[in-house]
């Protein structure tokens, strides 16, 4: 589980990085697809990652809008601040937490059951998803997007030696 989670942080640190060379303009772009802009889609990426963390854990969900955020370097303090807790949880995990059951009220009052794990690979396929998205807009602007590859990152505990 933790492989994935450094792995999405990696690829999300790169594309802030990326983002770097496109004025504000670009970033906030109503495009197809996603949150609707590049910038707001990196948003919506952190905040659903700390949300899940947190509501698995019975604790209150972040509920503030995008309004709020709307700049790079924003949305960077953002991931930066919610960052700390969710990398102290995804380190903590452990096989005894997978089948813990998360209870969730919809907006209609039905409660739907989940485990903490299908929760857990819902945040990193969610992540996977819309970097996928971010790919096909960085192309739509005739800029190359940043490499998807899991391999040649060093994530594994045999990749250096």
């Amino acid at each position: 589980m933790q492989l994935f989670f450094k792995y999405n942080w990696m690829v999300r640190d790169e594309w802030y990085q990326w983002c770097e060379d496109l004025n504000e303009e670009e970033l906030l772009l109503d495009r197809t697809g996603g949150k609707g802009s590049i910038l707001h889609t990196l948003f919506h990426i952190v905040d659903v990652e700390w949300s899940w963390i947190r509501l698995i854990q019975d604790k209150t969900d972040f509920q503030d809008s995008f309004d709020a955020y709307k700049s790079l370097k924003k949305v960077r303090e953002l991931n930066a601040n919610f960052h700390l807790e969710v990398e102290s949880f995804v380190n903590k995990w452990d096989a005894n937490m997978e089948g813990r059951i998360f209870y969730d009220t919809l907006s209609d009052g039905s409660v739907v059951t989940d485990t903490w794990g299908e929760v857990m690979r819902h945040i990193i396929a969610h992540e996977i998803h819309h970097i996928g998205q971010l790919s096909i807009w960085a192309r739509e602007i005739g800029k190359s997007p940043v490499s998807a590859n899991f391999i040649g990152r060093g994530l594994s505990s045999y990749s250096n030696k």
